[in-house]
């Protein structure tokens, strides 16, 4: 690479603001230069470093330096350069070796900075918080800012003047100089560049023509690139994002695990026998369109597939019934995207748009109700607890997704506010659901209103508190069941006949917390209550159900490396506390169900994860004659 040879009687000429302001955009000059020396026969590296005590007035620069010889056979050795001071007056010889350390700190600093973020243009040198009127370059940076307007500072508006460059980055300033005072030039305004800059500006533009011809080689490469990806690209308005979930799942509990079968038989909810489930390997798909056409909206298309029915659901007494199937020890990843096994369905479709200065509101035919409610740090599936009992609560919701509206928005530094009302579309149950069926539509079937208000001293800390007031459709004369309508977890009937009712009502109340106590340790939880109200086809209120949930876990973030995370959690799903005599399934023998999970989610790269899971099942459905039942789970996580 050609070298620079510093014109020193330009250095010492003051009146030359040009090359006083490119010295000062080298940034103390801790610049990384290449120097041709008579006495040497190798290429020589310079760092060159103004004297501190020099201001932007004073006519002479101390140039300290040292130098790397770098000989044919590439080893290299150091050596003391002794470089004259160019001063009018006087002259004197610097040995620059007691300086190494102070070269190399500020080198070390620079290389920091260099990763700090992207330049911002600035029209004042007062914008610039660390540049001081006492500075050396002080008057030699204002005229580049305020005359020429070529000199970036950082996002933060420092300039950090003590960092290291290179010759190209000196090339790439340079460039940006000889833009703006062409636009200058251009615009008829040629007596504003004195000659003395213009001809200074030369001699810099000679010297650097390599770097300069390189840089704009790079740009338009760029610009050619960036022209085919265009032409090239899916779309200019949306992006392709993808979660992909492979699932190795295994329950062992035995032949003898009791759940009731939906049925009464002389007004007795009929029990029947589980047995021991094999080991399953599943696997999930979501692919996700995001699309802007402003920028601050986002329309989001999701379809998905998959194939697990995991080996819990048969302690749970499917197939013969669905009261808590895809609930207790089923890890959330491990399930089908619709009724049939590989059937493609439509998961979500809603779009996000802001409304007044802060607010956001979100409308579609597919409104995802956990995307908005509910939510915890500790317990998104994706990395923290893993099972459907633990992810969210097991009273919310009976709009899981639905045809519908959210409102969205801060309510000073601490509080935010949410509402929505979704008609259910339930993508597990049979035939048109309620939002898209003419005979439910929008209000006459399963729906739901619900409101969250969030409280955040910190970002430590964080309380929600959610109600929502549910309808909820008969099927088949009965009313619950966790698939369909988790307000009512259990599956109700007349009390008499195992069927006989027309529709119900719930009142749900939920508290959700999540704290970070310190870096690796945190506690997270909830409490849910639920008040449902039954109605007969015949007429009048059967009677209500009262159900109960709560749920308490530890969080260890970062656990043997940055990015884990482990959790444990109990959960209390459904403890049927009033209207027992109502449920058809769920009450069991009076016991109380009770899940312990561990999970432990570890980042393999940045787009895989590993999550090994464990669960163990106390009382299940709510029969304390029932054993305990384990559940083991290892899950592999794909993200694009």
């Amino acid at each position: 690479m050609k070298g620079i040879n510093f014109n020193y009687r330009l250095i010492q000429n003051a009146s030359c603001l040009a090359c006083l302001s490119f010295l000062a955009f080298t940034a103390s000059a801790n610049a990384e230069v290449k120097a041709t020396d008579p006495s040497l026969t190798s290429a020589t590296k310079v760092s060159v470093q103004p004297d501190a005590s020099i201001n932007s007035k004073d006519s002479s620069v101390v140039v300290q330096a040292t130098t790397e010889v770098v000989t044919p056979s590439s080893s290299v050795m150091r050596r003391d350069l002794a470089v004259p001071t160019v001063n009018s007056q006087t002259a004197q010889t610097t040995n620059v070796s007691q300086l190494l350390p102070q070269v190399t700190t500020l080198s070390k600093e620079g290389d920091g900075s260099r990763s700090a973020g992207k330049m911002a243009q600035v029209t004042s040198v007062s914008q610039l918080s660390d540049v001081k009127p006492t500075d050396w370059a002080f008057t030699a940076l204002q005229s580049l800012v305020e005359r020429y307007g070529c000199i970036a500072g950082y996002p933060d508006r420092t300039y950090r003047g003590q960092r290291a460059m290179t010759r190209y980055e000196f090339a790439a300033g340079l460039n940006a100089c000889l833009d703006k005072i062409n636009e200058i030039i251009s615009a008829g305004l040629a007596d504003k560049v004195s000659k003395e800059d213009l001809a200074a500006l030369q001699k810099l533009q000679e010297e650097f023509a390599a770097e300069l011809a390189t840089l704009r080689g790079r740009v338009d490469a760029l610009e050619a690139k960036t022209a085919t990806l265009e032409a090239q690209q899916f779309s200019t308005t949306t992006k392709l994002g993808g979660l992909v979930f492979f699932n190795l799942t295994g329950a062992s509990g035995g032949n003898n695990v009791k759940f009731e079968t939906g049925a009464r038989v002389g007004g007795v909810p009929v029990v029947g026998t589980a047995t021991k489930p094999n080991l399953t390997f599943s696997g999930l798909a979501w692919l996700t369109l995001k699309t802007s056409f402003t920028g601050s909206d986002i329309l989001t298309t999701q379809l998905a597939m998959g194939n697990g029915t995991s080996p819990y659901n048969a302690y749970n007494g499917f197939p013969t019934t669905f009261t808590f199937f895809n609930s207790t020890g089923v890890p959330f990843t491990d399930q089908t995207a619709g009724i049939n096994s590989n059937q493609v369905v439509l998961r979500e479709l809603s779009y996000q748009f802001p409304v007044f200065e802060k607010a956001s509101l979100v409308v579609g035919a597919r409104v995802n109700f956990y995307k908005y409610f509910d939510n915890n740090r500790f317990t998104l599936f994706l990395n923290g607890t893993s099972s459907f009992n633990s992810i969210d609560s097991t009273l919310l919701t009976n709009a899981k997704r639905g045809a519908g509206v959210v409102f969205m928005t801060p309510l000073g530094q601490n509080f935010d506010f949410k509402i929505g009302y979704l008609a259910e579309d339930n993508e597990f149950l049979p035939g048109p659901r309620s939002a898209s069926d003419p005979n439910q539509g929008l209000f006459g079937g399963n729906n739901a209103l619900t409101a969250e208000i969030g409280f955040k001293p910190s970002d430590n800390f964080t309380l929600r508190l959610l109600y929502s007031r549910t309808n909820l459709q008969a099927l088949f004369g009965q009313v619950g069941g966790v698939g369909a309508t988790p307000s009512l977890p259990g599956l109700a009937d007349d009390g008499v006949t195992g069927a006989g009712l027309s529709n119900g009502q719930s009142d749900v109340f939920v508290a959700n917390f999540d704290w970070l106590v310190t870096k690796g340790f945190g506690l997270f939880g909830r409490y849910g209550i639920s008040s449902t109200n039954l109605n007969k086809t015949t007429g009048g209120s059967a009677g209500s159900v009262t159900t109960q949930a709560f749920q308490f876990g530890l969080a260890f973030p970062d656990l043997f490396k940055d990015g884990a995370l482990g959790t444990l959690s109990l959960v209390m799903p459904y403890n049927f506390t009033g209207g027992r005599n109502l449920l058809v399934a769920g009450a069991g023998d009076g016991g109380v169900q009770y899940d312990l999970e561990a999970a432990y989610s570890l980042p393999i790269t940045k787009n895989i994860t590993l999550v090994p899971a464990a669960y163990l099942i106390l009382n299940p459905n709510n029969f304390s004659s029932n054993p305990s039942v384990f559940v083991g789970n290892l899950r592999m996580q794909f993200s694009f």
